[in-house]
């Protein structure tokens, strides 16, 4: 992953997408790899946040998001829930959409 600055790829270094990362205080960005979108944390004990298509620090504009380009090729491929299914392991990560 190449980040736009310096400044974003420290604090998105910071949380993965797991879930135990939103409850670290210095984490306050996330990148999305699968969904290929960058959000500021809302630090209210769940997995919230907030997207943004601009670079807080370097103003740069990011990549739109994917995340309905994922359902949309998961409904094609016939899952219904596939945040609760067992779905291809290219869909996991950013893969699917480096094809």
């Amino acid at each position: 992953m190449i980040f736009c600055c310096a400044s974003m790829e420290y604090y998105c270094s910071l949380a993965t997408g797991n879930s135990e990362d939103y409850c670290l205080s210095d984490a306050i960005m996330i990148y999305v790899e699968k969904f290929d979108e960058y959000g500021i944390i809302v630090h209210d004990g769940g997995e919230s946040f907030i997207g943004i298509q601009y670079c807080p620090w370097c103003g740069k504009e990011l990549p739109e998001s994917k995340r309905k380009e994922w359902f949309k090729q998961l409904e094609k491929l016939g899952f219904d829930s596939p945040l609760e299914e067992n779905i291809p392991e290219k869909y996991k990560t950013g893969a699917w959409y480096h094809e």
